[in-house]
């Protein structure tokens, strides 16, 4: 077996944002290698049977609260529910992680980080040029090597998309390991479990 995970999410997903951190350190742990793919769940929840979350039941869209509160209080999160600027489109913080991966690994995975904290705890913009210039920086990233690739991530994009559906990936997060779909954030565990056999 190979440590080699692909991780395909969406930008604006509470769900990947509350894995992130303890996902990298898994894969750390275990010393393999990440491919960090967003991609556009736009695309994958039709071609899934998915909704997105304002097509969803009352039920389903007030359960989905109930679940985030709970996970905050299990993993100690600080997190806000109902972010100021969500849903925001997702895609040009997409680019600018992807453009980030062309650097390397470790700054794909700062950037994807960055990102999820601004949307979710410091209630940032996330489809702003300006703000996604911001966190970059702050996150120790070459700004303007970054600002000269992220034009071009469009298509690097549509293409990770449509691979997620060819793979089956439905929801995010989904980490896939020799062809096996981890989905969500408490399936870490056995993407653990996975990497150490």
């Amino acid at each position: 077996m190979s440590k080699h995970i692909d991780y395909y999410f969406a930008t604006i997903s509470p769900w990947t944002f509350l894995g992130h951190a303890r996902f990298v350190k898994i894969a750390r742990d275990a010393g393999a290698d990440v491919a960090v793919k967003p991609v556009n769940f736009g695309e994958i929840f039709p071609a899934s049977g998915g909704l997105p979350l304002a097509k969803r039941a009352p039920q389903r869209q007030a359960y989905r609260l109930v679940e985030l509160k709970r996970w905050t209080e299990q993993l100690g999160v600080r997190m806000n529910l109902q972010p100021k600027y969500f849903p925001a489109n997702g895609d040009p913080a997409a680019y600018w992680i992807l453009a980030a991966g062309e650097l390397g690994t470790e700054q794909a995975l700062a950037m994807a980080g960055a990102v999820f904290t601004a949307l979710w705890v410091e209630e940032k913009d996330i489809a702003d040029p300006a703000t996604l210039a911001s966190l970059a920086a702050k996150a120790g990233l070459d700004v303007r090597a970054l600002e000269a690739r992220v034009s071009a991530m469009a298509d690097r994009y549509a293409t990770l998309t449509k691979e997620a559906i060819d793979r089956g990936v439905f929801g995010a997060p989904s980490y896939v390991i020799d062809g096996e779909i981890f989905w969500g954030q408490d399936r870490l565990d056995f993407v653990a479990r996975k990497l150490a056999k």
